[in-house]
């Protein structure tokens, strides 16, 4: 009878979810390979994600609070189920497909570097070019996963997680496209939603902000507390796309967005945290000490390559990549504590004992 679970699953989406909706079974692979008898192609594609290494690695890969002493703190795990636990919220109530909202909102961050954004900043410095989490994200799921074979992950989902970054003064910006999936453009609104609050929440907490450093005209839009800004943000963008349950007349373009208000209150906060914390705080004091870990640290595997794992060179040769391409698939995938044990193990005298 279990064989009939997956086919059940996909009928009940049929009849269920919104005509604008991503079907399970309409989900297609690079590679061709068999169904599960009792998984969707999206609750496939979220397991490989949830048991993978790289994902087991963000629970020690900062947010925004590099090594907090704090058992409270957001890290980028915590970040990424707030994130989905938001975008489920929000698909469900526009009945969408809420398997694949999990699947990209548990990988879309997956390829972030160790210290947050930091590390990201130190990574592009270090190689001379722009590192970008969300293209690493994808390589990580396309090519470095299982041997150099990947995860072949439907396209949706590595659309998604590719599309989920936006630019820094709006955040339903097109920077790297707009997802075909109203699933994929929820993850991006709700990594802001989930961001920009808990981060307040956080430097609330580390005393580099107050309650009342906050921007007075956003607050009032939004909401005094983070429980009702979030609530505020959720239910607006529910309300503002209600359209993509499939009640009412069709929408053109199908892109989701929120109401003019919410959204400038919104990109008002974000931009306050730009300047407030994510770029001039107490928070980011320990930057340059990000900026030269990396640095060495990619240094030492240009100049040692024997010392990078043999898995990720062999699959760089196998595609004929430049070496640092392997460099920085190596140190890009360390967590906080690993690239600070390797930098003391490369560069630290050990004490001497004898």
């Amino acid at each position: 009878m279990h064989l009939q679970v997956r086919q059940r699953i996909e009928a009940l989406e049929q009849t269920s979810l919104s005509v604008h909706a991503a079907l399970s079974a309409a989900a297609t692979r690079d590679v061709p390979e068999p169904e599960s008898p009792v998984r969707t192609s999206f609750q496939r594609d979220r397991d490989r994600i949830l048991h993978s290494k790289p994902f087991r690695r963000l629970k020690h890969k900062t947010q925004v609070f590099i090594a907090p002493l704090g058992d409270h703190y957001r890290t980028r795990l915590t970040h990424t189920l707030e994130v989905t636990q938001i975008a489920r919220t929000i698909g469900r109530a526009l009945r969408l497909n809420e398997d694949l909202v999990e699947a990209i909102g548990l990988g879309h961050d997956i390829g972030h570097a160790p210290f947050g954004h930091a590390g990201e900043t130190a990574l592009s410095h270090a190689m001379g070019e722009s590192f970008r989490h969300n293209e690493q994200s994808r390589r990580i799921v396309e090519v470095m996963e299982k041997n150099g074979e990947g995860f072949n992950l439907t396209y949706v989902v590595r659309e998604g997680i590719y599309m989920h970054s936006k630019g820094r003064r709006d955040i339903t910006a097109k920077a790297w496209g707009v997802a075909s999936t109203l699933e994929g453009q929820i993850i991006k609104i709700a990594d802001s939603i989930a961001y920009i609050n808990h981060d307040i929440d956080d430097a609330l907490r580390a005393g580099i902000l107050h309650t009342t450093d906050l921007p007075a005209d956003a607050i009032a839009v939004l909401g005094d507390s983070h429980a009702q800004r979030i609530d505020t943000m959720v239910c607006d963008l529910i309300d503002t796309n209600w359209w993509a349950t499939g009640v009412g007349p069709a929408h053109e373009p199908f892109e989701l967005t929120m109401s003019p208000a919410v959204l400038t209150a919104t990109n008002t906060l974000r931009e306050f945290m730009y300047q407030n914390v994510y770029l001039g705080s107490a928070a980011k004091t320990e930057d340059h000490k990000v900026d030269l870990i990396i640095h060495l640290l990619y240094t030492h595997f240009i100049n040692h390559p024997e010392r990078i794992p043999t898995d990720i060179m062999a699959n760089v040769k196998k595609r004929d990549e430049p070496l640092r391409q392997a460099v920085v698939d190596y140190v890009a995938g360390m967590t906080d504590r690993y690239a600070t044990q390797i930098f003391q193990d490369i560069y630290i005298p050990r004490t001497w004992g004898g």
